[in-house]
């Protein structure tokens, strides 16, 4: 991992929030966490707990499925340290699924090809309540706030281009060769930009592309499996809902799950796209943007997105980073490798 751009783009996230703060007004804000009911919070902080052991459970049937043996308690702290290398690498938010598949394999001793087969399972089966939040919320949002059609031109698009990419990616998991085709046209393009041999890294794609489908295909297969993990799929992304919605009631506001469910499709798309680590300014940006334009004051949305984010992101992210030592520093190089 490069070290130094985490710490530049972290610090670049948090200029940009503080340059929201202060043109809200640093002291509204203040006053509006002030009022924060505390009781509020706190259950705010037990449903993200419950939404990372929800997360841990779907990890272990589907490791369970592909017999792979492992301590619940240690994929506990896998799964929050994969969750704090996706929001500090400005990787599409993908750089901790690398992470989670290393220390998996050097947990339980199984192959990498294996372990990196049930991280992406685990990230596929968020797909379906992905795709039905988000075709609700785009729907929600054109009815209830009244955009313009630039605006919900945009929306849509993204979208679509979201959920083709998502296809394209599930179709390369599951189909060998279309994966092996998709393999060859990258080194095809790598072999134009550079003059090093690079035989070797492309044969290693080959083999591992069939390793992984193979294992990825079992999975698939596991109609239980199926069916457990999509449920608690539905389920954590209604607690995601529920966690926003407690926050707001902190502060006295009663936002609708509506409201709530568009703007997390709103910044799970920027939060895809590869910026600033966590989205860190930019989601913030939307989230107090997006809240503002359904009714709530500024120095509110803006003290409930602070509190929000500091539930779901910064203590993701310290938890793992104080985790992650007892793995090695060897895992977080792992991102800068895969």
């Amino acid at each position: 991992m490069d070290y130094k751009k985490v710490i530049a783009l972290l610090s670049l996230g948090i200029i940009i929030l503080i340059a929201m703060v202060i043109f809200i007004g640093p002291g509204k804000i203040i006053s509006a966490l002030q009022t924060a009911n505390i009781y509020y919070v706190i259950c705010a902080i037990i449903v993200q707990f419950i939404i990372l052991a929800l997360w841990n459970e779907r990890w272990s049937i589907i490791c369970d499925s592909l017999d792979i043996p492992h301590n619940k308690l240690s994929l506990f702290a896998m799964t929050i340290v994969g969750l704090a290398v996706n929001d500090l690498t400005p990787s599409g938010r993908s750089g901790g699924e690398p992470v989670r598949a290393y220390l998996l394999t050097k947990n339980s001793s199984v192959g990498f090809k294996k372990t990196f087969a049930t991280v992406m399972g685990d990230k596929l089966f968020d797909t379906f309540p992905f795709m039905v939040l988000a075709i609700f919320a785009i729907i929600y949002l054109m009815t209830y706030l009244h955009l313009g059609t630039t605006l919900f031109t945009i929306l849509l698009v993204a979208l679509i281009l979201f959920i083709m990419l998502l296809v394209l990616i599930i179709y390369v998991c599951v189909n060998e060769e279309f994966g092996l085709k998709a393999i060859d046209w990258v080194f095809r393009q790598i072999r134009r930009i550079t003059s090093k041999n690079v035989d070797k890294y492309e044969k290693t794609a080959h083999s591992s592309l069939i390793g992984f489908q193979s294992s990825l295909r079992y999975l698939m297969d596991d109609h239980m499996l199926l069916f457990k993990a999509t449920i608690i799929s539905f389920v954590v992304w209604f607690l995601e809902l529920l966690r926003v919605y407690i926050v707001f009631l902190a502060f006295g506001q009663t936002v609708s799950l509506g409201m709530i469910a568009s703007v997390f499709l709103v910044s799970s798309l920027i939060g895809i796209i590869p910026a600033l680590p966590g989205g860190l300014g930019s989601i913030d940006g939307v989230m107090i943007l997006l809240y503002s334009m359904a009714g709530v004051s500024a120095s509110v949305s803006t003290a409930a997105t602070l509190v929000e984010r500091m539930i779901s992101l910064w203590m993701v992210i310290i938890i793992g980073m104080i985790l992650l030592p007892f793995y090695g520093r060897e895992a977080l190089d792992k991102v800068g490798d895969d």
